[in-house]
């Protein structure tokens, strides 16, 4: 209603009784443009390109179409010719009318053991996360290292060299090498920690 209340209005003020002389004949067909932008853009549930979206509805008409022609359901490779589109590209307008309508997360499921809605069956936790959360606390602290321990720290972590290789490189003895390391990764866990496990430790 509102959307059709929105569509009278500029019915009314862009109607030009010169032109036409109803306003009934001259809003309706706005009122109808209106409401058909409105279902064609506000439905989705995420934002989706519009070539995107009417590639979309003309694979949905084609699909009744071809399946007339042919006699049976259309395969992709029917469907992308028909249309003079890629496959990828058909794919991605499918896939983009998922977005039509989102699913709740409390929807039951039926046919799968010990999951009972689409929330249990989404939301794994993610390891990665934990990795991430670790560097940038790392990163917090990165600069209150001196130079040297982070250079040891970046060969042994990301370079993967041996404690004698680094040493040799920064014209130090091995056990030099690990002492600093030592240091430095003590340093960094004591920045880590919370205050109790600090006083803990």
């Amino acid at each position: 209603m509102q959307v059709g209340y929105v569509g009278l209005l500029k019915a009314i003020g862009n109607f030009d009784p010169a032109f036409c002389g109803s306003l009934a004949a001259y809003a309706r067909p706005c009122i109808s443009g209106e409401l058909k932008r409105h279902f064609r853009d506000k439905r989705w549930q995420v934002h989706v390109e519009r070539p995107v979206k009417e590639l979309m509805l003309q694979a949905r008409e084609a699909t009744w179409q071809l399946a007339q022609e042919l006699g049976r359901t259309p395969a992709e490779s029917d469907m992308a010719r028909h249309l003079g589109v890629s496959a990828s590209e058909l794919r991605r307008a499918q896939q983009a009318e998922l977005a039509l309508q989102a699913f709740s997360l409390d929807a039951p499921l039926a046919g799968q053991p010990g999951i009972s809605t689409l929330a249990d069956l989404l939301g794994w936790e993610d390891p990665r996360i934990e990795h991430v959360t670790g560097m940038h606390a790392v990163a917090a602290h990165w600069g209150e290292l001196p130079l040297r321990e982070r250079k040891i720290l970046l060969m042994d972590f990301y370079g993967g060299m041996p404690q004698a290789e680094i040493g040799r490189r920064l014209g130090i003895s091995q056990m030099h090498v690990s002492r600093l390391r030592a240091r430095a990764l003590a340093y960094l866990r004591s920045r880590l920690l919370d205050p109790e496990e600090r006083q803990a430790s």
